[in-house]
């Protein structure tokens, strides 16, 4: 079996060490990181090899950047979208692990409806559509792990109508998504828990964690043949609690491999 994980760290210079007790602990055997919010020079590269990792990282100071962590070689890294664009955003980052193609995504957060990071966030996804159609065919055995930043349905939202129309939850953004997945991503998480209440994002304002008030916008989607394989999944709750938490938790997705 492979556990999958995928959390975004919201700084990885400011959770070092909650992420480095969480590796020893929970012991993912690939984790896709977002958020790192580090230049690669300043990236904590050693540590993770220490605890037994292989590392593929994109960074970028301040903002963005994505990482893949293996306990199984890495293979083949690739940074980047690659179609040509010239955007400057660390938000992909790929490697083959046992067969598998894992890509550890941050897909923009948008701000709000009508803005140009909207707009910006919108056409990532479609970005992200080509970049599958381009490189995989949907019987490839191809995980997509990371923060989305959608909530795909209102199960996924503490209260569909106070979030009706506001950024993680409008409609583009939706269709966006479902157009990705569409390709022939499968919603890993889905396979196993079909009720709502599951969440994987709580703002730090307001209390939102102990009040329970959250989002699912962290997913991890598989191809059809890893979907079959897949056995669980499950959203790491614990990893957001404590002093200093990120204000995401991490997903797993286990697999039959």
């Amino acid at each position: 079996m492979i556990k999958i994980a995928t959390w975004n760290v919201n700084s990885i210079r400011a959770r070092k060490e909650r992420m480095l007790a969480w590796l020893d602990d929970r012991q993912p055997d690939v984790a896709c990181l977002q958020e790192t919010k580090v230049t690669d020079d300043a990236f904590p590269e050693q540590v993770i090899r220490d605890l037994g990792y292989e590392v593929v990282f994109h960074g970028q100071g301040g903002y963005n950047g994505v990482a893949i962590l293996s306990r199984l070689p890495l293979e083949h890294p690739a940074r980047g979208l690659d179609d040509g664009d010239d955007d400057a955003q660390a938000r992909l980052v790929a490697a083959t692990v046992k067969g598998v193609r894992v890509i550890s995504v941050y897909v923009p957060n948008g701000r709000a409806p009508g803005t140009d990071k909207y707009d910006y966030k919108l056409a990532w996804l479609s970005r992200l559509r080509r970049y599958l159609e381009a490189r995989f065919d949907p019987d490839d055995p191809v995980v997509v792990a990371g923060d989305f930043n959608v909530a795909p349905d209102d199960r996924d939202v503490y209260d569909p109508a106070k979030w009706e129309g506001k950024i993680l939850c409008s409609e583009p953004e939706r269709r966006g998504l479902s157009d990705v997945s569409d390709w022939g991503l499968v919603d890993s998480f889905r396979l196993h828990q079909e009720g709502g209440g599951y969440y994987s994002w709580w703002d730090y304002r307001m209390l939102s964690f102990p009040k329970d008030r959250g989002l699912r916008i962290d997913h991890v989607y598989v191809t059809r043949p890893l979907a079959r394989a897949c056995t669980g999944a499950y959203i790491d709750r614990e990893a957001r609690k404590g002093k200093g938490p990120s204000d995401h938790a991490p997903v797993f997705a286990e697999l039959d491999l």
